[in-house]
């Protein structure tokens, strides 16, 4: 199998392109089936994001996160649903979850299946702010914070939530199957719609976004279960990840563990070197050896984080200043100018008036 080369500044897996992340085209392709089921004309959507069926029929090819997200309340805005996330993971299929999909489809039991696709999630999206994690114990998915939440960013919560419940019910061919929805922003006045379809309370403004699966679900064999292939795809699986990994540099992950703990406050090197089971005097050494040190990318992932963030987002300045672990929006002002030598306003606004394509 033939993959991009993951140190290459072109490719998706690339940790420097698109530092805000980026996603699969197959996440598209359920995006746009959803669209055009609640009667949005995908055709101009499509050619309003540029995005061509050379694109969209590549294995390896992704968007940005912002620009999936601006693509998302475009289409929420045709269609006037804003349960649009909804569904989307009423349109998912094992197989839109690409490779990692079908080995999970073939798991012995619908809990291997749902970790499966945890585990190898990084081969079709990667978002600056976390990963998706499992706790096997309490039978509990959890998606990460995509905070602060606006219009742009609800639907994402939502399809992923009921994406890996499609993916329950269509590995198990059982309907009721979560305890219990948890989910971080607060209600939209659709709290009815939301657990008529998960078929379990909701709770919004909740510490996280998390499902929990019932015992039964979890247990329950699936009806694709096929040992040998289940080994076979998460073979191939792995090989895909390790490629993804063996291509990142020191600095690279750093870069990846930075951004999610910056909310608030500034990472320390000793807390990065533990993520990344070294001493912090280790970790001093290997990026000397890379020609940079941890102060240098932080500073310059910070850079390119609030650049992306102005261009590519509506978010307020103290929103940036907080995600950006700045003490408040003065400090990142003056940082700012630093960076590119004119305020963060005066850019934001340079973008739209030089690009106006972002607003779509």
């Amino acid at each position: 199998m033939n993959l991009p080369d993951p140190r290459s500044p072109l490719s998706p897996l690339n940790p420097k392109r698109n530092p805000l992340g980026d996603i699969s085209v197959l996440h598209v392709g359920v995006m746009l089936r959803a669209a055009e089921a609640e009667g949005v004309n995908v055709q101009d959507l499509k050619r309003r994001f540029q995005l061509s069926e050379q694109t969209l029929t590549s294995p390896a090819a992704r968007i940005s996160i912002p620009r999936f997200m601006r693509m998302g309340h475009a289409a929420i805005e045709a269609c006037g649903n804003a349960g649009l996330g909804l569904r989307m993971g009423a349109l998912s299929r094992p197989v839109d979850a690409g490779i990692a999909g079908l080995a999970g489809e073939a798991a012995s039991t619908a809990g291997a299946g749902l970790l499966t696709l945890i585990r190898y999630s990084l081969l079709t999206s990667r978002n600056a702010r976390g990963t998706p994690t499992a706790q096997p114990e309490k039978r509990r998915l959890q998606f990460y914070s995509i905070r602060p939440y606006n219009a742009f960013n609800y639907f994402v919560v939502d399809s992923v939530l009921a994406g890996w419940t499609q993916f329950l019910r269509t590995i198990t061919g059982q309907w009721d199957v979560l305890e219990r929805v948890t989910i971080e922003y607060p209600s939209t006045g659709m709290d009815e719609l939301f657990e008529t379809w998960f078929r379990c309370p909701v709770q919004f403004s909740a510490p996280v976004n998390s499902l929990t699966v019932r015992q039964d679900a979890w247990t329950r064999e699936t009806m694709q279960a096929q040992p040998a292939m289940h080994e076979k795809l998460t073979q191939i699986c792995d090989k895909e990840l390790q490629e993804i990994q063996r291509g990142w540099t020191t600095g690279d992950q750093v870069r990846s563990l930075l951004t999610p703990l910056f909310r608030g406050e500034t990472p320390s090197l000793e807390t990065i070197a533990s993520k990344l089971g070294i001493t912090p005097w280790t970790l001093q050494r290997q990026l000397a050896a890379e020609n940079t040190g941890f102060r240098e990318l932080m500073d310059d992932t910070r850079k390119q984080l609030a650049r992306d963030y102005i261009r590519e987002t509506e978010t307020s300045l103290s929103e940036i200043a907080w995600l950006l672990g700045f003490a408040n929006p003065a400090a990142l002002h003056k940082a700012y100018r630093r960076w590119f030598g004119v305020s963060p306003g005066e850019h934001r606004k340079q973008f739209r008036e030089t690009t106006p394509q972002l607003l779509t």
